[in-house]
């Protein structure tokens, strides 16, 4: 009987806290074309509780809303009755209000997939009214000749829909941008002031949509706490204004707001106003903040028993941890949950037709991560203190694969972007494995570390599962300054890796970095001119540069003097704290590269200017490289290790073959032949062995299918063979017969 009562206290805890209704809100704007993961994340959780919830993307609904007929129409009005100059490009396009009404409706159906045919018609020149934007139409001439109607169509209808972004912004809320909004407010904002001062003005043209649109969910799903997923600091403006129309006409619904920005920014938050439209600011992995935080409203925890948490007690911002509840295991946290979302409404768009750079805006990926945190987790530039970087914890193959499975079925959709800070290569080969052993036909991308352990086989696993792309950071390209931020990696290891990924049909993306601490005018120079030969070798498809901005929770933030920078400033801010301001010691200003690299980056990213000395992307004298102009050649000349580790995986992901015998006569002298014929997708081949190794071949090949889950490693496979045939396994395994097997399908990873 002792059972009753804990049982009636569980189901007591349990409806008490189905009396709150919680939304999650993602306040514009994240992303156009998928949403942010993190609310579908905990929905998920709180489904393994049995918890309601609802979710709602606010940035996809405010655009579709300010991107329609009567969008435009309300637009124009709001224009015409504005006292303002404007430019050439906004007269053009107020001039031609009518065309962008009368074809708005159509692009962004079309944008959404609902209307492909209108590429035909998009294409046309005098179908979509044109300003500004595209000018750039010239310089894209040769990238229509290799891009589909579809892509040419969506890439005219991003130009089209960036002027009238252009003109949004010129006229009616200079902070508008289609994946952030009021950024300016939120990005190294030590104090709160001036976000408060911006929340005390008359509501913006965006704020008017926004809130409308806030309005018709708090009616429509009655909640008595909305959380704020702000992963970014360009919904954290949207985020604050919407928290605070809730506490005008909502005074009795609770606020919640995590996500990356509080995150990182706020880990040292004592601004008091901030908690004027928020009540509870929980930090880290949420799921068991947010259900101590259910738990404590429904009058089950006291508030100094919330976890990782900050609120305000009697006029006081206190950093509630007291929980003695642990985090859950990711195995525990459940499968992200997209109900609610407007899957089938987000808007594919095409900013730049490079195949790879486009894969962050065009397309519906469902997220999910395959390991919280970083195995590697020693970048000095990188916040490794933080949990989400620190705990590092893989999810086992089979349940990512459920998972998969369970959102395919949700969302209709077979596309994943595995959000990771770095996917663990071992990890990679166990979902590659068991996603082909499942016969899932999926896409997927991920982040990685350019580890030497992605050989050219385990590339191939990859793309034979559904793996077309990746991401990863060779920072910056030097191999003094890769050792110094403990990359792990060279630049030669890096040339290596992508060109594995790239000889398979894997894009690569590289992230890159600028203005590291101590980083000298020549370091920066000679990156360029590896990034350079890298682009030429066409093992890189995309790239990105970024200056170096120090944080408080990396290495260097927490010691910058072991590495060359002084801090301007030891005083911490009462709102965000995370972006250090620092000087240098080298005295070089690093602000003058970022033009000249990202300009030559985008030709090299088009197959442009790579005959042109370097010195010619820049305003101002630089050095010459003093990097060989062969230096990415010859590193690509190195060949992987023969050798073969007794503990590889061997994986046959070919079909099985079928055999014949035959006799072959030489010198008077005769011995049985066999010969294995082989299907693959695009031929037929036929290999002959002598008939001992061809009936081990028969009898070995089916057990090295994905379909058998216990793979055979190199040592198991050289003793089988040893035993059947009677001979040592290397005369074998590196002759022709055996590369070709290499060569159509028999990997070794």
């Amino acid at each position: 009987m002792g059972c009753i009562p804990r049982l009636f206290l569980q189901l007591q805890l349990q409806l008490q806290t189905l009396e709150h209704r919680i939304l999650f809100i993602t306040p514009p704007f994240t992303q156009l074309n998928t949403p942010y993961p993190a609310t579908a994340y905990l929905k998920g959780f709180l489904n393994t509780k049995n918890i309601p919830s609802t979710q709602v993307d606010l940035g996809i609904e405010v655009i579709l809303a300010l991107f329609s007929k009567a969008g435009l129409t309300n637009l124009f009005a709001e224009i015409e009755t504005m006292e303002v100059e404007l430019s050439v490009n906004a007269q053009r396009i107020v001039t031609l209000k009518a065309d962008y009404i009368q074809t708005i409706d159509a692009v962004i159906l079309f944008l959404q997939g609902k209307n492909p045919t209108l590429a035909h018609v998009i294409c046309q020149d005098d179908f979509l009214p044109q300003a500004k934007r595209f000018d750039q139409l010239e310089e894209l001439d040769w990238a229509f000749g290799v891009m589909g109607t579809q892509d040419k169509a969506k890439h005219l209808g991003t130009l089209y829909l960036e002027d009238l972004a252009d003109l949004i912004v010129e006229t009616v809320d200079p902070h508008f941008g289609f994946s952030r909004y009021a950024e300016r407010l939120g990005r190294a904002a030590s104090t709160f002031d001036e976000l408060y001062e911006a929340l005390q003005q008359e509501l913006t043209y965006i704020d008017q949509i926004t809130l409308r649109l806030l309005e018709e969910k708090m009616q429509q799903h009655q909640p008595t706490i909305v959380a704020f997923s702000v992963p970014f600091p360009g919904n954290l403006y949207a985020a604050f204004r919407s928290a605070q129309y809730i506490k005008q006409h909502f005074p009795t619904v609770k606020t919640v707001m995590g996500g990356g920005f509080p995150n990182t920014e706020l880990r040292s938050l004592s601004e008091k106003q901030v908690f004027e439209f928020i009540d509870f600011i929980p930090l880290d992995d949420g799921e068991t903040p947010v259900e101590n935080i259910l738990q404590h409203l429904a009058g089950e925890r006291t508030v100094s028993e919330l976890k990782r948490t900050f609120v305000l007690i009697e006029n006081e911002v206190i950093y509630s941890n007291g929980s003695k509840q642990p985090d859950y295991k990711q195995s525990e946290v459940g499968t992200p949950d997209y109900g609610d979302l407007l899957l089938d409404q987000y808007i594919s768009v095409i900013e730049v037709v490079n195949p790879m750079h486009r894969m962050w805006s065009d397309g519906r990926w469902n997220k999910l991560t395959m390991a919280h945190g970083c195995y590697w987790g020693k970048c000095t530039f990188c916040d490794i203190s933080l949990n989400y970087i620190k705990i590092y914890e893989p999810v086992a193959a089979k349940l990512l694969c459920d998972r998969m499975e369970t959102l395919m079925a949700q969302t209709g959709q077979n596309g994943f972007h595995f959000v990771d800070e770095a996917a663990p290569p071992a990890l990679m080969r166990s979902l590659a494995l068991e996603i082909i052993r499942r016969k899932l036909t999926v896409t997927w991308w991920t982040n990685i570390r350019f580890e030497k352990s992605f050989s050219a086989d385990l590339c191939q696993l990859l793309k034979h599962s559904g793996c077309i792309a990746v991401s990863g950071g060779l920072e910056v390209a030097s191999d003094r300054l890769l050792k110094l931020i403990d990359k792990g990696v060279t630049v030669s290891q890096v040339a290596q890796v992508t060109r594995n990924f790239t000889e398979s049909g894997i894009m690569v993306h590289a992230y890159l970095m600028y203005g590291y601490p101590t980083q000298t005018i020549q370091e920066t120079v000679d990156s360029l001119e590896m990034v350079r030969q890298l682009f030429e070798a066409g093992v890189l498809q995309s790239g990105f540069w970024h200056q170096f901005a120090l944080t408080a929770h990396s290495p260097i933030g927490l010691k910058p003097g072991d590495y060359g920078v002084l801090k301007d400033t030891e005083t911490l801010g009462t709102f965000a704290n995370n972006d250090v301001f620092y000087t240098d010691k080298t005295g070089i200003d690093h602000n003058k590269f970022g033009y000249g690299l990202k300009k030559s980056l985008y030709n090299f990213m088009h197959g442009l200017g790579f005959e042109l000395p370097l010195h010619q992307w820049f305003d101002f004298k630089i050095p010459r490289t003093t990097i060989a102009s062969d230096f990415i050649e010859q590193a690509l000349l190195e060949d992987e290790m023969a050798f073969t580790k007794p503990s590889a995986k061997i994986v046959w992901l070919g079909t099985v073959p079928g055999i014949s015998y035959f006799t072959k006569n030489k010198k008077g002298h005769s011995w049985e032949m066999a010969e294995l014929t082989i299907h693959t997708r695009r031929e037929m081949l036929n290999l002959q062995v002598s008939k001992p190794t061809g009936d081990w071949l028969l009898e070995i090949i089916p057990k090295l299918t994905p379909a058998n889950e216990k793979s055979l490693t190199y040592q198991e496979l050289k003793t089988s063979y040893e035993n059947f045939v009677q001979e040592d396994l290397e005369p074998f395994w590196y002759s022709k017969q055996a590369q070709m097997l290499r060569e159509n399908g028999l990997l070794v990873v």
